[in-house]
């Protein structure tokens, strides 16, 4: 018989989050951030249990999120940010390293590290998926990291 293990979608006393957020297009990574806090004290969570880290954009969300992991101090680390593609291809740059950047934080530290960064053509696409129409991309990255804090604990 296989034996098959998934998270539970439980926030336990001992469990502490840390949501790392970019402040640029403030808009939306607000709603983002909202999402996010909603969705883990939805599932048991207390807002004691969380932690808000700001940063100035994207680009500086993967250092962060590293030094975050390596504290020893939170059980995942959620990173959310919103990059909107320009008339240059600046919006390439930093979409990619961002996604690279927090892409390493996981497998190097052992902590889950959600990305909850929107990569969008514009401000009316990122604004749906900051809760307008298409869910909320925190609230997402809330709820997988709820996930892969239960899972890994049943290793």
């Amino acid at each position: 018989m296989v034996e098959t293990r998934a998270g539970d979608l439980v926030v336990k006393a001992d469990h502490k989050f840390v949501i790392i957020v970019a402040e640029f297009n403030s808009l939306i990574t607000q709603k983002l951030v909202e999402g996010a806090i909603e969705c883990l004290t939805r599932h048991g969570g207390k807002e004691s249990q969380i932690t808000v880290l700001k940063v100035p954009g994207c680009f500086e969300i993967p250092t962060l999120a590293m030094a975050a992991a390596k504290s020893g101090k939170y059980q995942a680390v959620i990173c959310l940010g919103c990059v909107i593609r320009g008339q240059t291809d600046h919006y390439d740059h930093v979409a990619g390293q961002v996604s690279r950047g927090v892409g390493q934080v996981g497998p190097e530290t052992g902590i889950p590290t959600l990305f909850g960064v929107i990569t969008a053509d514009t401000v009316e696409q990122a604004l749906d998926r900051a809760g307008l129409k298409a869910g909320n991309t925190g609230w997402h990255a809330a709820l997988a990291a709820i996930s892969m804090v239960s899972v890994l604990g049943k290793i």
